[in-house]
């Protein structure tokens, strides 16, 4: 079985090229690997609000990757088409989970090979009803699908019952954490603060308007620190109004600018805890992470993130939205004992999971597509 997969890697930032570049890796250890086709340009300016959309520390540089072409370039995509007649694969994979890709994924389906989708969101987090639309016709031309979420495969499962379908977890990377006093140092965060981290791209889906109102219910005799890091989409003006007062001053780290893969191990190594007050979600790379580094979770009820977090095992959940349900949870965890019960269930949650099983299952899905 040899696969091509097509999709973001190096030197493009986010979750999505890290997680493609893993599966490409975990492919080729399992000799099941074509090629490995990759962007050299993704996104116009007017299409990405972010700002610069590449850090090369990011994600490794495979040697199986070529950077062949340009996102929104058709003209650039007929080197794709050269790769798949020269490579021969059974099957592409692609990465799923913007309609932005959908023009390029529609001319892929129709190069005779057979395309499986690993999505990771069926549709853009915006749910605009154009972008719902593209994408369900793309993923209609699918194969077969690989989820990281029963919610999310749930959803597939609706629109297109005779395809197959696999869940898998997204494994945890591989981290090598800093000496926490060392990232406290580094960081300018107390040595003796309970830190809860909210980490990631801030969109008003993900709630930390939610988490901000819970942490002002917290005890002001304890001992807290909640630190934001994370570059900021839309919400930048009234974050910064409401986190002019001068409680903030002494109770908040605030980094709202990207965060290099270098440095991000700073502020996991940095934290007590990770916090998801997601409004909706279908997963989170960031709680792999979490993981990784053995924190607990406190995270919502929503889409896969109550897949990821077992209550009282590795973390607690609150229904999104729940500003005082939340601050119970965060002051649960000003517990120290509690603290490490649910981090050592995390380390062992953390372990359940590899890139080398997550191969393997979208191999298994491949070859139930193929059969049908």
């Amino acid at each position: 079985m040899k696969v091509l997969v097509v999709g973001p890697s190096w030197p493009f930032r986010g979750g999505i090229a890290r997680t493609t570049t893993s599966l490409a890796e975990a492919l080729a250890n399992q000799n099941a690997l074509a090629g490995f086709c990759v962007p050299f340009r993704q996104y116009p300016r007017w299409l990405y609000p972010g700002g610069e959309d590449r850090d090369e520390a990011a994600c490794p540089r495979l040697p199986q990757a070529n950077a062949c072409f340009s996102l929104f370039d058709p003209l650039s995509w007929r080197f794709l088409r050269r790769a798949i007649k020269d490579l021969a694969p059974q099957a592409l994979v692609l990465p799923h989970w913007t309609a932005a890709w959908a023009p390029l994924e529609l001319f892929l389906v129709r190069q005779g090979v057979p395309v499986f989708g690993v999505v990771h969101n069926p549709f853009d987090h915006s749910g605009a009803a154009l972008s719902r639309w593209a994408s369900r016709a793309v993923l209609g031309r699918f194969r077969g699908f690989l989820t990281h979420a029963k919610s999310v495969a749930w959803q597939l499962s609706r629109w297109f019952p005779e395809k197959p379908l696999r869940v898998h977890p997204l494994p945890p990377p591989q981290v090598t954490p800093v000496a926490r006093h060392q990232a406290r140092e580094e960081l300018g965060i107390a040595q003796d603060a309970v830190v809860f981290l909210f980490f990631g791209l801030v969109r008003p889906y993900k709630g930390l308007d939610v988490l901000l109102g819970a942490a002002l219910l917290l005890p002001k005799d304890r001992k807290w620190t909640l630190a934001v890091a994370g570059e900021l989409w839309g919400e930048a003006g009234e974050l910064e109004a409401r986190l002019g007062d001068a409680f903030w001053r002494e109770r908040l780290v605030f980094h709202p600018q990207w965060v290099p893969e270098e440095e991000s191990k700073l502020w996991f190594s940095a934290a007590d805890v990770v916090v998801l007050p997601y409004r909706r979600a279908t997963g989170s790379a960031v709680a792999a992470q979490a993981l990784a580094y053995g924190l607990p979770l406190v995270a919502t009820r929503t889409g896969g993130l109550e897949e990821v977090v077992e209550e009282g095992v590795n973390g607690l959940l609150v229904e999104p939205s729940d500003v005082e349900g939340l601050a119970k949870a965060l002051e649960q965890l000003l517990d120290p004992e509690k603290r490490e019960r649910l981090a050592t269930g995390a380390t062992l949650l953390g372990r359940r999971w590899s890139w080398d099983s997550y191969a393997s299952c979208l191999l298994d899905l491949i070859r139930e597509g193929l059969a049908v």
